[in-house]
């Protein structure tokens, strides 16, 4: 019979915690269990995540030297190589832009500009509509009798 004399926990509902600031007769009763002084007895004690205890930061520590252009342009990089192996495999078509750049997995996001690099051989006739071109890349695609439009 249930009466409220008798009841007990459901099995396994219940964990083994430390119920600490509950009194002495909880067996971490004093200081609940946070040491006799200092500054992680007191209620409220936050420290930073890189606070060393009063030692110079080393944020601080270290040098500070350097520039950061804020109006840097910074491009997606497709090498030629890369477009020839598309173009042996009949992925290519005659023009290549930056959706179809997209749309084959050479680029991250249309919204970046992308700059075509010469690195590896090229003999594929396109027409090719990106950002930026490298000298080199663009001798290869006009040698091989494509054509290049920079937006």
């Amino acid at each position: 019979m249930d009466v409220l004399s008798n009841l007990k926990y459901a099995e396994g509902s219940k964990k083994n915690r430390k119920r600490v600031g509950r009194g002495e007769g909880s067996g971490h009763g004093g200081q609940a269990t946070r040491g006799m002084n200092g500054q992680r007895s007191r209620s409220g004690s936050k420290k930073r995540a890189w606070f060393e205890g009063g030692q110079m930061p080393l944020q601080r520590r270290i040098p500070k030297f350097g520039f950061t252009n804020i109006f840097k342009q910074y491009y997606q990089v497709v090498n030629l190589n890369a477009l020839q192996r598309l173009a042996n495999e009949n992925k290519l078509d005659k023009d290549v832009n930056i959706e179809l750049l997209k749309k084959l997995g050479l680029i991250n996001n249309t919204s970046k500009p992308v700059k075509i690099l010469g690195k590896g051989e090229f003999s594929a006739k396109i027409n090719v509509e990106v950002n930026a071109i490298s000298q080199g890349a663009k001798e290869k695609i006009e040698s091989a009798g494509g054509s290049i439009k920079l937006i």
